[in-house]
């Protein structure tokens, strides 16, 4: 099959396509509609008004649609991006998380130029018991942290074999999924500790000396580097269809991610499922990923705190 000729595929697969020339679909919407709009306001003015006044006035409104046709800012065209902006304008910017409506404030308060609080509203209502991340009428989502191989270290027979079992995997989704990578911090005072307490208990003096040498040296490494270590996340979601939507949803994502860990499982890569305290401590670094890491006692919502622990 040497015979058969080699197509190029892009990097961006999800660039639009060109329609006609080089502009796409939303670019010549823009400038058609323009053009369109200027001249029925020619054909109406153009008794009244010179012609030079009236190119005076369609030439700012011309290139305002040039620039928004075929701008862009950050990577977004500029139409979107004004969009945007206006959508960031009108929106309330102080948010509470409440699922109920907020009260109206007082009458001296509502004097204020200050717009009043509005509701948070979230796509995740929040993590079950077995670790699934409810999402109201959406559904559930399941999330599962996978491991890594090293693809560039292998043959290339063997990186064949790679893709292909990835490709196999990708072939068979039935439903939405998401792939994650992200940085997160590391903490290291739990293994420094563990070092150093161990240490004591080595039977040889050299041994415990490389021991408390090791820890001085991840100490002063953690307190002159900020410490990332990647995370890479499968989510699997279902939506939810039926009147018990919500049970069948998650037998679906939790059958899927199991489908998902066997097919992964061939070319080496395991797929952990995340309970509901490490799907919790995720949301929450996904929201403030300055912030050190959560307790692992960290109580979830509907959880009785005593004096003993959770209950």
């Amino acid at each position: 099959m040497s015979w058969l000729p080699a197509v190029r595929i892009p990097t961006d697969v999800e660039q639009p396509d060109k329609i006609i020339g080089s502009f796409t679909a939303r670019q010549v919407a823009i400038l058609a509609g323009t053009g369109t709009l200027l001249y029925a306001a020619y054909t109406v003015a153009a008794d009244h008004l010179p012609p030079p006044v009236c190119a005076a006035v369609a030439l700012p409104i011309a290139l305002a649609a040039v620039l928004l046709a075929i701008g862009y800012r950050d990577g977004i065209s500029l139409d979107r991006y004004l969009l945007a902006a206006i959508h960031y304008r009108r929106s309330p910017k102080h948010l509470v998380s409440s699922c109920e409506d907020i009260p109206m404030p007082p009458t001296w308060l509502a004097a204020s130029s200050r717009r009043p609080p509005a509701p948070l509203k979230l796509p995740a209502r929040g993590v079950a018991g077995d670790g699934l991340i409810d999402l109201g009428p959406d559904g559930v989502a399941a999330v599962a942290e996978i491991s890594t191989v090293s693809f560039a270290l292998r043959t290339p027979d063997e990186q064949d074999a790679l893709v292909a079992v990835f490709g196999r995997w990708l072939n068979s989704l039935s439903g939405p999924a998401q792939i994650l990578v992200r940085a997160e911090r590391v903490d290291l005072s739990d293994t420094i500790a563990t070092l150093q307490d161990n240490a004591r208990r080595l039977p040889h003096p050299a041994l415990a000396s490389a021991a408390l040498e090791h820890a001085a040296f991840l100490d002063d490494l953690s307190a002159r580097h900020d410490l990332l270590r990647r995370q890479i996340l499968l989510i699997i979601r279902e939506p939810a269809v039926a009147t018990n939507g919500r049970d069948a949803a998650a037998a679906r994502a939790l059958r899927r991610l199991d489908e998902a860990s066997r097919v992964l499982g061939s070319c080496g890569l395991t797929a952990r499922l995340l309970d509901a305290r490490a799907v919790a401590a995720l949301l929450a670094s996904c929201f403030d990923p300055s912030a050190p890491p959560l307790p692992d006692d960290l109580a979830l919502p509907g959880e009785v705190i005593t004096t003993g622990g959770l209950r």
